[in-house]
């Protein structure tokens, strides 16, 4: 059973670090050139820099600016798939190239998280302190399986929902999954609204996704509700 009080969503710098994790490429902007790195292979950019904090006194007037921009989508094909947007600001400390397997030193400005909720800015210290997400680099395709092979299932987690999912939602479909629970976006003809259904408690391994997963299903076969909703 989960406690009272527990958390049951990533933090900012969570999440940031769960997009670095599973992007596929990013957009890089310094000395006013803007290039597009694709194919990252699940690689985390943040292994090819090292951030350095910003030292006081430093003449930043010499050092070239660098912007990584990432786009979050979802997997599935949902109304407005941007889930997150990040931008990691700073100045180049070595020279960066696209082409180049050495890191590259930078030092660290701060990070932007744009989401539907709003835009947040973490610092070097929150960032370094976070992880990511155990299923950030699986989410996608356990979030296409679920819905491809058992769309059934989907229709199932509507009994979980509360309040009862009201009459002018037209489809339903999983958006987003974290080691916290799985994210259903309750669509309308006008708008849509994301409800979480919380796991009984977080995950630490991918390995231990399945249990956590038919748990979801168990408790949503024990609620008297049916739900008729198309998935």
């Amino acid at each position: 059973m989960r406690m009272s009080g527990a958390r049951c969503a990533p933090t900012d710098a969570e999440l940031i670090r769960s997009v670095l994790a599973a992007a596929h490429s990013m957009t890089v902007v310094t000395d006013g050139l803007h290039s597009e790195v694709r194919h990252l292979d699940g690689s985390d950019p943040m292994g090819r820099l090292h951030l350095h904090p910003a030292e006081p006194g430093r003449d930043h007037g010499h050092l070239p600016s660098i912007r990584l921009e990432f786009t979050d989508i979802a997997p599935t094909p949902v109304r407005d798939r941007v889930r997150a947007r990040v931008t990691l600001l700073g100045r180049l400390l070595t020279p960066y190239s696209d082409e180049s397997a050495d890191s590259t030193c930078v030092e660290f400005g701060r990070a932007v998280l744009e989401t539907a909720r709003g835009t947040s800015y973490i610092g070097l210290g929150e960032l370094d302190a976070a992880a990511p997400d155990p299923l950030a680099p699986y989410e996608a395709g356990m979030l296409t399986h679920l819905l491809d092979d058992h769309p059934d299932l989907v229709t199932l987690l509507l009994r979980l929902v509360r309040p009862l999912p009201a009459a002018g939602v037209v489809r339903a479909l999983p958006v987003a999954m974290d080691r916290y629970g799985i994210t259903l976006r309750l669509e309308e003809r006008r708008g849509h609204r994301d409800v979480r259904l919380p796991f009984p408690s977080p995950l630490d391994h991918v390995d231990q996704s399945g249990a956590q997963i038919q748990a979801l299903f168990s408790a949503a076969r024990r609620r008297s509700h049916h739900n008729t909703l198309p998935a």
